[in-house]
């Protein structure tokens, strides 16, 4: 049987996947290394997805909440396959389904990241999804979103945090130390952010366990 191929963005992600099927790649804030990585891997595959962590672009989702995308906007418009978004929607009771932005960036201001939820009807935002979707469009494939909520649209990510990402899919400790010794202000806002993602990852490996061999592709 045919595998999926899943774009996350860090290796710690990766780790949650250990259904049969699955072959999964880290971008690490890096989009053409991630085109590369998936590009090579989605020979012979059935489908791609993004999945991992997600940022909220809107009020009333909470750090754990499972986000089934319908559509995605930003550097790329496509609609996510309904039958895939349908089966994960009914793997993950309560997952909201709705719309996902991404075009690479890392969000500066609280306001932007409200404006982009309203402008483009999006419940969620991630550094993956548009490089997994050109990829997917380009082959033909189907494409799904499925994230679970790290942070709120309310929290702006701190500084150690946003450069902490290695391309490849690990995590920069020492970058994430020198921002915090620029910047000793931060240091409880990591501890909080830090808190979420961990949260977030109890959640993740749970659900992956739900969504089963080949994340759930019908």
């Amino acid at each position: 049987m045919s595998h999926v191929v899943v774009a996350t963005g860090f290796n710690r992600e990766v780790q949650t996947l250990r259904q049969p099927g699955i072959v999964v790649v880290a971008g690490g804030g890096d989009p053409v290394g991630l085109r590369r990585k998936l590009e090579q891997a989605a020979a012979g595959a059935a489908g791609i997805a993004s999945y991992g962590m997600t940022g909220a672009l809107a009020d009333g989702l909470a750090i754990g909440d499972w986000v089934v995308a319908d559509r995605l906007s930003g550097a790329i418009e496509i609609e996510c396959d309904p039958a895939w978004r349908a089966a994960l929607a009914a793997r993950l009771p309560g997952a909201r389904v709705g719309g996902f932005f991404a075009d690479g960036r890392m969000i500066d201001t609280v306001a932007e990241k409200l404006a982009l939820g309203e402008r483009h009807a999006a419940l969620a935002v991630d550094m993956e999804s548009h490089v997994a979707a050109a990829v997917a469009a380009e082959r033909g494939l189907p494409f799904a979103i499925v994230r679970c909520v790290s942070d709120g649209a309310r929290h702006l990510l701190p500084h150690a945090i946003t450069v902490s990402m290695r391309p490849d899919g690990g995590v920069d400790t020492q970058a994430m130390l020198r921002s915090l010794a620029r910047r000793p202000a931060q240091v409880a806002d990591v501890a909080r952010t830090t808190a979420g993602f961990a949260r977030a990852m109890r959640e993740l490996k749970r659900g992956a366990v739900q969504l089963g061999p080949r994340l759930a592709l019908p």
